[in-house]
């Protein structure tokens, strides 16, 4: 779990609310300083574009990582993760200009890990892929966004290699065809999706990675708990292409480098065969 004894309650609460406000609006701009993933408003300057942002530069608990498979500890303490995903939400489409994701209302499920219960609020895309396992990148990298009452935040990843198209994909198509068209003409940044079954988002947690690390845009605050599933799952060239289109010419391509684990250990829990 992320460890947040040395942060006060009202820098993590207000560190949540800038992360609700960067996924509220249609740009990288919510903090009053755009960001972007080329150039001088790229990652690698990321720190210097605001003392908001200063963690992306100076923290030492930093999002994504490079998974190293044989160097994580098998931790026999980890359980399975409980996703109580809801079957229908009210749902919107958004245009971040940094990417594109789904926000929820009130009641769209929880992740419950080791007792704890986060409330699913949001759930965007990077392409290609943050994480990476064993050096490889994958095509395409789901982040699902859920709010603790403590105001931690736990992320569950789903990593995406190129194959057959993703079934939640493909029932969006429509809408972000919509999405697209809406951005390029200058009209609406968001279309309502109406009822989205968040149920069917569930992934089974037969093996997961484990870490304390940050958001990885802008504050890059680091109050995340992270899970990466192990299995990767199938995602269409052109459904990639997709989720591009809405997207500010500095981001299409918006994923941040992997950051050191500065001496961070990643756990694993990988479910035992049933006799």
């Amino acid at each position: 779990m992320a460890d947040v004894g040395g942060i006060s309650v009202w820098v993590i609460n207000i560190c949540v609310v800038l992360l609700l406000n960067l996924f509220s609006t249609a740009s990288g701009d919510a903090l009053g300083v755009k960001f972007g993933y080329t150039g001088p408003v790229g990652p690698n300057g990321w720190g210097r574009l605001s003392p908001t942002y200063s963690a992306c530069s100076n923290g030492k608990s930093q999002s994504p990582i490079n998974i190293i498979s044989h160097n994580c500890v098998v931790n026999k303490n980890l359980k399975p993760l409980i996703m109580q995903y809801n079957h229908s939400e009210v749902a919107t489409l958004v245009d971040n200009g940094f990417n594109v994701g789904i926000k929820y209302g009130d009641n769209a499920g929880s992740l419950i890990v080791d007792g704890k219960t986060y409330n699913f609020k949001q759930m965007h895309w990077h392409s290609p892929s943050e994480h990476t396992i064993d050096g490889k990148q994958y095509a395409a990298e789901l982040h699902l966004v859920h709010f603790a009452q403590d105001n931690t935040i736990a992320v569950l990843s789903i990593l995406f290699h190129l194959g057959h198209p993703d079934p939640l994909m493909t029932k969006l198509q429509n809408k972000l065809n919509e999405l697209a068209r809406d951005v390029a003409t200058h009209k609406e940044t968001q279309v309502q999706l109406g009822v989205i079954d968040t149920h069917e988002i569930r992934k089974h947690s037969h093996k997961y990675y484990s870490y304390t690390g940050s958001l990885t845009t802008p504050p890059c605050t680091e109050i995340v708990s992270w899970y990466i599933l192990g299995k990767v799952r199938s995602i269409s060239r052109e459904q990639v292409e997709e989720l591009r289109a809405p997207l500010d010419p500095t981001c299409k391509r918006n994923a941040r480098p992997t950051q050191p684990l500065n001496g961070r250990q990643i756990q694993m829990y990988e479910a035992q065969p049933t006799p």
